[in-house]
């Protein structure tokens, strides 16, 4: 760690190579070597879209994709959570519907402007033609709570939460008759999981019930596509067995009395012999220590982040 490291994902300039590949009869996974993951569901009568992309210019390159494999409309848009590295491309997809959990379109109302441009200062390369992002928000035209079925024809897709994790409104997207599930963030896979708006003490219990379900394929939020039981068996043990290290790491810290930076370069370097290979290790692990940290401490709910606040915070832990 020195003075020297870039802020965020400031320094990430190279292109990633996208996949588009089929999971289950229905469901398709569009992936960029750790960059943010879009999840599709080609139904009988429409197509469903999670998680859109960070602008409309991106966005039309899942479009495309979509279109070399069925002309069916794309009538919902789900948003897994609020982030706008994957809400703000909504708008391409000119959906019927873009749904959300309740506790997504609140925190959207509490912080979406502030999330907004705390992340396009973060991760520039993930904003591509930023211009072509809509003025405001992207606000949910239907929100539900717990449990929402949606029918494409004859295929049945629920939209499930359960439980808080990554933020406190994450959904999964699962389609019962095939074993697929789209996790959001809630699931990575090589990549290091972004921490900071999240619930480090119920994440592992959500990820459990994930498992419960037995999905047979998973698209994760970000890394590779997991195509076998095997692989999503081991997208959620790694993602809960970093969530953890993370959290036993920090409590040690603060039990011993030690302050955020400390425990920060504690933390950095007890993970990063384990995790360090993991995209975005160095972007997440300041936010996430800050978070655990928080949560250990004072802040049962994550608190805002705003432009000034990451670099306030970024000086004060990498500088």
């Amino acid at each position: 760690m020195t003075a020297t490291k870039k802020f965020a994902s400031q320094a990430d300039l190279e292109e990633k190579k996208v996949t588009f590949s089929q999971i289950s009869e229905h469901a398709w996974a569009y992936t960029a070597e750790g960059d943010p993951n879009t999840g599709i569901i080609i139904g009988d009568d429409c197509v469903l879209v999670a998680d859109t992309q960070a602008t409309p210019a991106m966005a039309a390159d899942v479009i495309r994709r979509i279109r070399e494999v069925t002309d069916k409309p794309i009538k919902y848009v789900v948003l897994t959570h609020y982030h706008a590295v994957r809400v703000l491309g909504a708008s391409a997809y000119q959906p019927q519907q873009i749904i959300s959990s309740q506790d997504t379109y609140d925190l959207i109302v509490e912080r979406g402007e502030q999330d907004k441009a705390s992340e396009i200062g973060r991760f520039p390369r993930l904003f591509q033609n930023v211009e072509t992002v809509p003025a405001g928000m992207t606000w949910p035209t239907m929100t539900f709570t717990g449990k929402m079925t949606l029918w494409l024809g004859k295929l049945e897709v629920q939209l499930l939460q359960l439980g808080r994790g990554h933020t406190k409104g994450d959904t999964v997207v699962w389609l019962p008759g095939e074993g697929a599930l789209l996790s959001g963030d809630l699931v990575e896979f090589g990549a290091t999981p972004y921490a900071g708006d999240a619930y480090f003490k119920d994440w592992p219990k959500t990820l459990d019930n994930i498992a419960a379900l037995k999905p047979k394929a998973l698209v994760p939020g970000r890394g590779a596509a997991l195509t076998t039981p095997a692989e999503v068996a081991k997208g959620l043990s790694e993602t809960r067995d970093f969530i953890a290290d993370v959290y036993a790491n920090v409590q040690k810290g603060v039990a011993a009395g030690m302050d955020l930076n400390a425990v920060y370069k504690d933390t950095y370097g007890v993970l990063k012999q384990k995790y360090g290979h993991w995209v975005i290790f160095d972007h997440c692990m300041p936010f996430d220590v800050t978070r655990c940290y928080d949560e250990a401490t004072q802040y049962a709910d994550p608190r805002i982040w705003t432009a000034e606040r990451d670099v306030e915070m970024w000086k004060t832990l990498e500088g």
